[in-house]
Parts: structure tokens; C-alpha cells; sequence
């Protein structure tokens, strides 16, 4: 019999943790070994505990860019984050910094742990803009490898995000000043985004989310 996909949740509003601990408890795959953890404690249990995939309440942090450091400290980990409609650009980026999934709040309870049982496989999804699918293997997309951020890619995200220019991106990460805005060119190809301001609104302010 194959091991159950264990689980360590982050906090998230009331009805939505008692809607997750149900529809886990439902399915016999899976196995929730902790929840509702705060994010300053979210490093040390998952180093106790070692899950599958740890579910993250996007509201709750503090940039996108935390993701990436959560994800180089666990890197066995898939991390699924569950926000409220998040936009192409903010689900993008996520993926591109380390997530496993990204899904809405809205999200039907079946389809959150089919992107759970999917994420546990590495596979990175995307919930499907249209609520006309009926069937479970197309209610996501599947972002190809050649969209994720490299890592230096990600570096120079970081550092955009941070408000730094192009020279001083170049300085402080020792390449040419060409070079940056070829990263910034990918970076904002790939997160379907246009400008500086676009990648601020929403990856140094995540917006409030609500219960879904």
C-alpha cells in the first residue's frame, strides 16, 4: 500500500481551515500532520516533519519572494498556495519562485485535492480560467518548465522588486547593465506582466484575501 501524501497546512481564516482539515480527513491519501502553524514556525515544522506539501494562505505573506526562500530551504516540499482569485501574473510568479500550485480560494473542494494529489507528483498547475469544465484532468493548466523563472532570474525579480535599477542591479550582481534588462525582459514575459509598476502591485502588497 502506498504511504499516505503527508501535509503540514499554515494558518488560514477559520472556515477555510476547517473546510481543508475536512476534505483531507475525507480522502484516505492523505494525511494532515499539522495545521494551522504560523509562518515564523513554518521553517522549523517542516524541517521536523519533512511533508509532501505544505499548503500556504497567500494572503498571509509577506511578499512573493518568500516563497522562493521557503522553497530553497525545503526543496522536497511542493508548496501550494490558496489565494483569492489570484491573477495570471501573481499565480505565475509564485510558480516561478518555488510553488508547486496555485488555486483559488473558490476553488471546488474535489478539484483543491486533485491539486494537492498533482502538486505531490511536482507537477505545477494552474486553476483553469473557465468554470465550464467537467473534466477533473483539464480543471488546470500545467505551466511548461520553459515559463519558470531561472535563478538568476529570479535574482534580478527580487531585486526589481526591491526598487533598485538596472546599473545597480548590474553592480550588485556583478553582470552588465544589457544583461539585466534581458532578464527583466523574461521575467516580465513570462509573469505576463509590462511594467515595473505591475510586478509592484501586487508581489511587495499581496491583497487581502477573503474566505472563499
Amino acid at each position: 500500500m502506498r504511504a499516505p501524501i503527508t501535509i503540514v497546512s499554515a494558518r488560514f481564516e477559520d472556515l477555510v481551515a476547517i473546510g481543508l482539515e475536512q476534505l483531507v480527513s475525507e480522502d484516505p491519501n492523505l494525511d494532515l500532520v499539522e495545521t494551522s502553524v504560523e509562518l515564523e514556525s513554518l521553517e522549523k515544522v517542516l524541517e521536523r516533519r519533512r511533508p509532501s506539501v505544505v499548503l500556504l494562505n497567500f494572503g498571509s505573506l509577506p511578499n512573493a519572494a518568500w516563497v522562493y526562500q521557503l522553497h530553497q530551504s525545503n526543496p522536497e516540499t511542493r508548496i501550494v498556495v490558496l489565494a483569492n482569485r489570484p491573477t495570471a501574473a501573481e499565480s505565475n510568479q509564485l510558480l516561478s519562485f518555488g510553488a508547486t500550485a496555485c488555486i483559488s480560494k473558490e476553488t471546488q473542494g474535489r478539484d483543491i485535492i486533485n491539486a494537492i494529489h498533482l502538486a505531490s507528483r511536482g507537477m505545477r498547475v494552474l486553476p483553469r480560467s473557465t468554470a465550464t469544465v467537467t473534466d477533473p484532468a483539464e480543471r488546470f493548466d500545467y505551466l511548461p518548465e520553459a515559463d519558470i523563472l531561472t535563478a538568476r532570474e529570479a535574482e534580478v525579480l527580487q531585486l526589481l522588486q526591491e526598487g533598485m535599477t538596472n546599473a545597480q542591479i548590474a553592480d550588485s550582481l556583478t553582470i552588465g547593465v544589457e544583461t539585466v534588462r534581458t532578464h527583466a525582459r523574461n521575467i516580465y514575459r513570462k509573469l505576463g506582466i509590462k511594467t515595473r509598476r505591475d510586478l509592484a502591485s501586487f508581489a511587495r502588497h499581496p491583497r487581502p484575501l477573503q474566505v472563499g
